[in-house]
């Protein structure tokens, strides 16, 4: 009889995704250490508490993914994926050191941050639909719904160390070191992928270059009504909900009053529930539309209790519940879309769906971020409640209309 524990790691297996986990996961470690210091050091060091600083930054790193979709997703469905996966992540490995060294040297400002952000994110958008749909190529079809799950779970995993470890950082050397941490944590992701075999990657389809294949997948996307409903989900999420960088740093400085320590330590709480999220998905054998809607209503609950929470632990615990839903939206949405989409078409499905979850930033986080600074970050923690609730109304009026 199979275990539990070998079902959940089932795509380990394989000796290319073991490789793949290896690197990705030291250098998603790096990551979280970026975007906590990054944070940190707009809100503290950069201003004096302005959420709006902070919400413009986030603006422009994730801006790209809807500024640059007629080109994302064109490279992942008609270039090489392992030299493309190369080029971006060496890429966002130079830009980290750059910004930590500018920081060491006590010369950055924020323009300099701004510069960078939309830089990483203009990078990050080519890589990101080129990841997600790399898992394919790792572990096949029949393994890829546990394979994005065990994905998030390594990228929230680094989660729970990343901010920890960025606040040690920030309290002992400096913002700026934490910033050359993740550049260096690239290198590991770049050896996995020179060590990965590839005669036995599963090639996924290419298309073949043609004018009007970017609105090609519009058009694919326009005529599916699953799509369309996953889609409208995730616009309210990523837009109006997934701002915790705002939510976090600001109840941390403004209402708990708390260090760069502290900080971390509530990122890292978040993580605890996006790595159980993560793990449950993985122990899933299909993805339901169902958990969609489940996942909604607990990411407006855990929302709310988060901006009525009375204390710091409170407020950690409500983190761990939000985790977890956002968590079974994001992978859920992700393996639907992938599984259900021909092979052709999923560089630019997913690319869309990065787009939607990740570009509506620009829109959400300088809303978020006036509301958090004009009435208070408990405020803005309302409105990602309502994101959550509004969305799982959507999965609800998909099902009637099913059923």
């Amino acid at each position: 009889m199979k275990s539990p524990v070998a079902g959940v790691f089932r795509s380990l297996r394989g000796y290319n995704y073991r490789v793949w986990v290896v690197g990705a996961f030291v250098s998603n470690i790096g990551t979280w250490v970026q975007r906590t210091a990054q944070d940190w050091l707009v809100l503290t060091q950069l201003t004096d508490h302005d959420a709006m600083a902070v919400g413009l930054v986030m603006a422009l790193q994730f801006g790209p993914q809807l500024l640059l979709l007629p080109w994302t997703g064109f490279a992942a469905d008609h270039f090489n994926q392992r030299k493309l996966l190369i080029a971006t992540q060496a890429t966002m490995g130079t830009l980290a050191l750059a910004l930590g060294a500018l920081t060491v040297a006590g010369v950055v400002e924020l323009w300099h941050v701004c510069v960078f952000a939309f830089l990483f994110g203009s990078t990050a958008a080519f890589d990101a639909p080129v990841r997600q749909t790399f898992v394919a190529e790792l572990v096949g079809e029949q393994s890829l719904h546990n394979a994005v799950a065990l994905n998030s779970a390594s990228f929230n995993s680094a989660r729970m160390i990343g901010p920890a470890v960025a606040g040690l950082l920030i309290a002992t050397l400096g913002t700026g070191w934490a910033f050359l941490m993740n550049g260096a944590s690239f290198v590991a992701v770049l050896i996995s992928l020179a060590c990965l075999r590839t005669a036995e990657l599963r090639s996924n389809a290419r298309t073949q270059r043609a004018r009007g294949s970017f609105t090609e997948g519009f058009r694919y996307v326009w005529g599916r009504p699953d799509l369309k409903a996953i889609l409208v989900m995730l616009f309210l999420i990523g837009t109006f909900g997934l701002n915790f960088p705002i939510f976090i740093s600001t109840m941390a400085a403004s209402v708990f009053h708390t260090d760069a320590q502290g900080y971390g330590l509530l990122s890292s709480s978040m993580a605890i529930g996006t790595v159980a999220g993560s793990l449950l998905s993985a122990y899933r054998e299909k993805p339901r539309f169902q958990l969609l809607m489940t996942g909604s209503a607990v990411f407006g609950l855990g929302c709310t209790l988060a901006a009525v929470a009375p204390g710091y632990w409170f407020f950690a615990a409500a983190l761990v519940l939000t985790g977890a839903a956002a968590l079974t939206i994001t992978n859920t949405s992700n393996s639907l879309m992938q599984l259900s989409t021909e092979p052709a078409m999923r560089g630019r499905v997913m690319a869309l769906r990065v787009a939607i979850a990740l570009g509506g930033t620009p829109i959400g986080a300088p809303i978020v971020g006036w509301v958090a600074s004009q009435y208070g970050p408990r405020w803005a923690l309302g409105i990602g409640a309502a994101a959550g609730f509004a969305a799982a109304l959507v999965a609800i009026y998909v099902l009637a209309r099913r059923r």
